[in-house]
């Protein structure tokens, strides 16, 4: 079991990458749904932009080959034939008709995710805290071993002094 012990954390941080970057990484869930949305959101875009143009379409076939619709555009301008009078009444420019609206400008955002380095630095600092408190047990173990075996050890006995390089220095003949 003690060396299995000091696997399991390198499993948990494996474990813990592979989670992050399922849920929360650049290709994850978080950021596919995010990508999903804005699909969605383009995709109306383009339908309203298909839904226009055939509007435009239908509006230019018709002043191109009908009379009468260049002339109620013409009116709408403010232009007349010949034998038309306008009276004009001050305030009301804003009743014209606008001209249809060709669109609107739609910028996709770009998706909020963990970055891949920062999804590993997160698995090595919790496989590298696992490790640590996995083996202080150990290490407190090893320490009272350790100090139960000095204490059991007989004292050596007193050493005479006489130290075959020490002894030359000491004396000052070198």
């Amino acid at each position: 079991m003690g060396s299995v012990k000091y696997l399991i954390p390198i499993w948990i941080g494996i474990f813990v990458y592979t989670l992050f970057s399922i849920v929360r990484g650049p290709v994850g869930i978080s950021a596919y749904n995010q990508l999903s949305r804005e699909y969605d959101k383009l995709s109306e875009n383009m339908e309203s932009l298909k839904r226009i143009n055939k509007e435009l379409e239908t509006t230019k076939d018709a002043l191109m080959y009908d009379k009468e619709t260049i002339a109620i555009y013409a009116r709408d301008l403010g232009y007349s034939t010949g034998n038309e009078r306008f009276i004009r009444i001050v305030g009301l420019e804003g009743t014209r008709k606008s001209p249809g609206e060709a669109g609107g400008l739609i910028t996709a955002v770009k998706p909020r995710y963990v970055s891949d380095i920062t999804i590993k630095i997160i698995a090595f600092a919790i496989g590298a805290g696992l490790f640590v408190c996995m083996g202080i047990p150990d290490f407190l173990e090893n320490r009272q071993n350790r100090r139960k075996n000095t204490k059991k050890r007989k004292p050596a006995p007193p050493s005479s002094g006489y130290s075959p390089r020490g002894s030359k220095r000491r004396s000052g003949l070198m």
